[in-house]
């Protein structure tokens, strides 16, 4: 069954909202395990605004399922991931001045830019994903870059889900099929919820991973923490 890991940047959002260590981003990291998601994910970014440098290092230490940090490989990015050295980097495109992630990589136009951070990461046994729109071409300029997976760039899907969810899904379904046949494994994350995630597994079954954080944050609110990670779960199925 396809992995959840949960973003847990919008739980560290309202901590900061408030100052103090309420509520304690640690301990929800370990509730949402025990509650049966898979893994945990992180996006720092460098203004902090949600998980912080303190926070990404102290989690090392306590998710005990697959600790996964996305971000935009700067240099200090780089050194931090190394130093903690996570079951999975994510490698994103956005720079720091961007609200959320917006696109996936061109790898075919920076795949010199790519090729030595990939190999960096890998040579220190960290697992590495890119962040890639449904282009079927970008598949093999993402593999050329020697990244083991590739995150698909979901926020179109959740767009046109609802009025138009065939065509919305027929470019993730074609890109994951040439993910698998070059031997790239697939996660997936953006805008993937309790009313379109079923819809997406069931057509691109190759999916190893979803990262969720901000539609599960959002539906903890109604249903509770451990019941919206099992909701999640469920859709899975």
């Amino acid at each position: 069954m396809t992995k959840l890991s949960v973003n847990i940047n919008k739980i560290a959002t309202i901590r900061n909202a408030r100052g103090g260590n309420t509520p304690n981003v640690l301990q929800a990291a370990r509730d949402i395990e025990n509650f049966g998601a898979e893994g945990i994910t992180v996006h720092p970014r460098p203004d902090e605004r949600h998980i912080t440098r303190a926070d990404a290092y102290a989690l090392k230490d306590v998710v005990k399922t697959e600790y996964n940090i996305e971000g935009y490989p700067s240099e200090d990015f780089i050194q931090m991931v190394l130093a903690i050295k996570p079951t999975q980097v994510t490698l994103v495109p956005d720079g720091p001045d961007v609200l959320t992630s917006c696109a996936g990589w061109d790898c075919a136009a920076q795949k010199d830019y790519l090729i030595p951070i990939i190999a960096k990461f890998k040579n220190a046994g960290i697992r590495v994903s890119v962040f890639l729109d449904p282009e079927v071409h970008q598949v093999d300029a993402a593999k050329a870059c020697g990244t083991d997976r590739i995150e698909l760039y979901t926020e179109a899907y959740a767009r046109e889900y609802k009025d138009k969810k065939e065509a919305a899904i027929a470019p993730y379904a074609a890109t994951a099929a040439r993910a698998q046949e070059l031997g790239l494994g697939i996660n997936a994350g953006h805008d993937l919820s309790l009313a379109n995630l079923n819809y997406f597994i069931k057509n691109v079954p190759e999916v190893l991973e979803v990262s969720i954080g901000h539609a599960l944050i959002t539906d903890a609110l109604y249903y509770g923490l451990s019941n919206a990670v099992q909701m999640y779960k469920q859709k899975l199925k």
